[in-house]
């Protein structure tokens, strides 16, 4: 199956179950929304027990919607003052929906509740080092405990506040001589340098940052953190009037991440002879850097809350930190909170290198809520404002293919391809890519297939194209082994992918292999549970082999499973007749309904980082 894939432009066992509960029961399968005549008001001025109060901000909570949460946990105090619990959800709801001073507030009134003493610890001894008090920071920040993560995030900050206190020298020899496993270097690299640099021991700064930025390992690790060192390093020698130097330095980060916009603000204005401002300049946005860090490198699906909470902090210490901003927008986005994330996106400072980032994932955000001639109408703007970035056609593309304007959507990545050029670069591929897609979608498959061919030649092994080109080869009966080739090609390549796993499974029911096919269609319902049109195509396979009980039950599932674009006449009319006998004469299993093609899936804002 042709995947659909998000679109970002961009990185204790007590406070874990706080943090997390929930998340577990819901990530299996995702309800579907209510519709707007199913949404049951509801205030929590109504709620009249403390039992309903508690229900109700634990759901709120599960939601997401931490503002609902925090009102109701305070209600619930109202008829059970002396609660601990409801006390320690209050202050991880306030800190997660960004009112950190609040959170404080509770933290001082739970410093002796071990259950969240990883939490209070942290946001008590980053208000002392916000408010310069240095001495009360390192009390508080204290560790002592087994765990490698908390004893890197508290050493790191530790030392912070020691050069904070001006005691830069032994801020820089506590963190050398830190022991622990081999990944930490890629955070004490960064994070040495960075405390050299406030420190003014520029030789020291530099030995650090160079060995950061030389450190492959930290790519994977931690990107955010990865290039924050190369910025820092190119500044630092921008800054030293060593001009090639600094460029040098941003060619090793654009090597190891393509297409990173604020890597190329930085490149133009040194280009210029600018010499732009470190990010990081005291001990406070030095700590929000060390929260940002671990956030950033444990940011993945299922993990939100807990990144959400790292960020927050951070973003309390060093509120215009663009990255931080932008990680928290895509982190809201991924929890379906669309107009939250425009909120970050939106704050991110006008003179920022990200800003341009930040508004076109505005856009997309913008398309999502539903407004989308608002969002045509501010993609358009950016790509006349600098009709030689590329990200913009994407990003406008992307808009265009889910309002399913694929004639729009082709003409504007044929000037994306103008844009490019006559000789494109391997990045490049998303491009052709797209352009394919929108001309497949129109039906103009001599256009189509050309651009997918080409997408494969400036990147051969990517999973996304050889899926949706063997798929579409396989399902119009063309060149079937080649198809089928490709398709295996990108299960290796991600072979816990759903979508394609299912791409393998429906490439055997068309050549009439369907013992194979169930056997991959049954995994492909494993990896993506409650998918209209894998539960449909496993519906045949199942017909065909004559499991036709079973067959029954997955069409029926198809209808009541996620997936608008199928054809519930058609899959009703299958449960009531079954599938029409095979054409003995027939090359292929062509059968009477061909299963609908699912949506098109959007553009990778970065197309060399992978997702």
């Amino acid at each position: 199956m042709r995947r659909t894939s998000s679109l970002l432009l961009l990185s204790s066992a007590a406070v874990a179950t706080l943090l997390l509960f929930g998340v577990a029961a819901n990530a299996a399968t995702e309800e579907p929304r209510p519709t707007a005549a199913e949404v049951v008001t509801f205030s929590p001025g109504d709620v009249k027990s403390f039992s309903g109060a508690f229900l109700a901000a634990r759901t709120a909570d599960v939601d997401h919607d931490y503002s609902t949460a925090i009102t109701l946990y305070r209600k619930a105090l109202t008829f059970d003052p002396a609660n601990l619990e409801i006390r320690e959800r209050l202050m991880i709801s306030l800190l997660l929906n960004g009112d950190f001073d609040d959170g404080l507030q509770e933290a001082e009134a739970l410093k002796s509740d071990s259950a969240v003493e990883r939490i209070t610890k942290i946001v008590r001894g980053l208000d002392a080092l916000r408010d310069k008090k240095f001495d009360t920071a390192k009390k508080v920040l204290a560790y002592e405990g087994p765990n490698d993560l908390d004893r890197l995030t508290h050493q790191l900050l530790l030392a912070w506040a020691q050069v904070g206190a001006g005691k830069g020298k032994q801020a820089i020899s506590s963190v050398s001589n830190l022991k622990g496993p081999p990944w930490f270097k890629v955070f004490t690299d960064y994070h040495l340098g960075a405390m050299a640099l406030v420190a003014g021991d520029i030789g020291t700064a530099r030995q650090h940052l160079n060995t950061a930025v030389t450190n492959k390992e930290a790519v994977a690790t931690a990107p955010d953190t990865f290039m924050r060192a190369v910025m820092a390093l190119a500044r630092l020698e921008a800054a030293a009037g060593n001009r090639q130097k600094a460029l040098d330095a941003i060619a090793v980060g654009d090597g190891m991440v393509s297409n990173y916009a604020p890597l190329k603000a930085l490149r133009q204005s040194i280009e210029k002879g600018e010499k732009p401002e470190q990010q990081v300049t005291n001990a406070a946005e030095g700590a929000a850097g060390v929260l940002f860090s671990i956030g950033g490198a444990l940011n993945r699906q299922g993990a939100e809350d807990m990144v959400s909470l790292y960020l927050q902090i951070s973003h309390a210490l060093d509120p215009k930190s663009a990255d931080t901003l932008i990680l928290l927008g895509g982190i809201a986005e991924k929890l379906k909170q669309p107009e939250r994330a425009i909120q970050f996106y939106a704050s991110v400072p006008t003179d920022s290198p990200m800003r341009r980032i930040s508004e076109l994932q505005l856009g997309i955000t913008l398309s999502e809520t539903g407004k989308v001639d608002e969002a045509k109408q501010h993609l358009k703007s950016l790509i006349e404002s600098d009709p030689s970035d590329i990200r913009s056609y994407i990003a406008y593309g992307s808009v265009l293919s889910e309002a399913k304007d694929y004639k729009a959507m082709a003409e504007t990545y044929d000037k994306a391809i103008g844009v490019v050029g006559p000789v494109p670069k391997a990045g490049d591929w998303t491009i052709f890519f797209q352009r394919g897609i929108a001309y497949e979608r129109l039906k103009q498959w001599d256009k189509a297939e050309p651009n997918f061919r080409k997408a494969l030649e400036l990147n051969p092994e990517q999973p996304q194209v050889l899926n949706y080109l063997g798929y579409s080869l396989v399902d119009m009966s063309k060149n079937l082994e080649e198809g089928l080739d490709m398709i295996r090609r990108a299960v290796e390549a991600r072979p816990d992918d759903g979508y394609i796993v299912d791409s393998l499974g429906w490439a055997y029911y068309r050549m009439g292999k369907f013992e194979e096919s169930v056997t991959e269609l049954e995994r492909a319902v494993q990896l993506r549970a409650g998918d209209a049109t894998i539960n449909d195509h496993l519906g045949d396979a199942y017909w065909r082999v004559g499991r036709k009980l079973e067959a029954v039950y997955q069409w029926n599932r198809a209808l009541i499973s996620e997936g608008e674009d199928i054809n519930r006449e058609q899959i009703k009319a299958k449960i009531e007749k079954g599938l029409p006998p095979l054409d003995p004469n027939a090359t292929t299993a062509d059968r009477s309904q061909i299963a609908p093609v699912p949506p098109t899936p959007p553009a990778p804002a970065n197309p060399d980082k992978k997702s």
